[in-house]
């Protein structure tokens, strides 16, 4: 085998170790994910794992910044494909939708890190502050934009208004049932939601 195939090969063990901690963060927490169950789910032997990593907090530190970067790209690269004239309302709505599909179906790495962030001590989630703020700024500069176009309700603050969307969001990955409900169903109230709650009042 060559240098460069073992590379390869070396490279594809480490995502898929990373993967199976968001797998296995996601379902345990924090305190209960342990370095043998992720090399069962990443089907490696559990002494393997240090090779890439030196600690259980260095490889819980991989799959969290892997799920946040995850969840600022998805969102911010749908709305990079949305008309260019799209009204910022709309803009957000896309936003709802492309938050709860990461969330929920894409990347067990975005949910494992929105569950998992609140559980880590604090040096570990000093670590990944910036992360969250960056995605956070961009539905903060939504929210302006829907401010400025005059759709955002006056009496609303709008820094309290986000956080209770992404709240409400992000909450959805401690109860959605594909068993009980469509992800198209639960989307569809969600953006429902933040355009009735957040809409300015019509004139009488």
């Amino acid at each position: 085998m060559t240098e460069a195939a073992r590379d390869t090969k070396s490279a594809r063990t480490r995502r898929r170790v990373v993967d199976a901690a968001a797998h296995v963060l996601l379902r345990r927490g924090y305190a209960g994910t342990r370095l043998a169950d992720v090399a069962e789910v990443a089907q490696v032997q559990a002494p393997a794992i240090y090779y890439y990593f030196s600690s259980r907090d260095e490889l819980i530190d991989e799959a969290v910044a892997v799920g946040l970067d995850r969840a600022r790209s998805l969102v911010t690269e749908a709305l990079a494909a949305a008309p260019a004239d799209a009204p910022a309302i709309d803009r957000l709505a896309i936003a709802v939708a492309a938050h709860l599909r990461t969330l929920l179906t894409h990347s067990d790495h975005a949910a494992a890190a929105v569950r998992t962030v609140p559980q880590l001590p604090e040096a570990m989630r000093e670590r990944h502050r910036q992360a969250q703020r960056d995605y956070v700024d961009v539905w903060r500069a939504l929210v302006a934009q829907v401010r400025e176009e005059g759709d955002l309700d006056p009496a609303l603050d709008p820094g309290t208004a986000l956080m209770v969307v992404l709240g409400a969001l992000n909450w959805t990955a401690e109860w959605w049932d594909p068993a009980r409900g469509s992800l198209e169903g639960v989307i569809d109230a969600a953006q429902r939601l933040v355009r009735d709650g957040l809409a300015a009042a019509e004139e009488p």
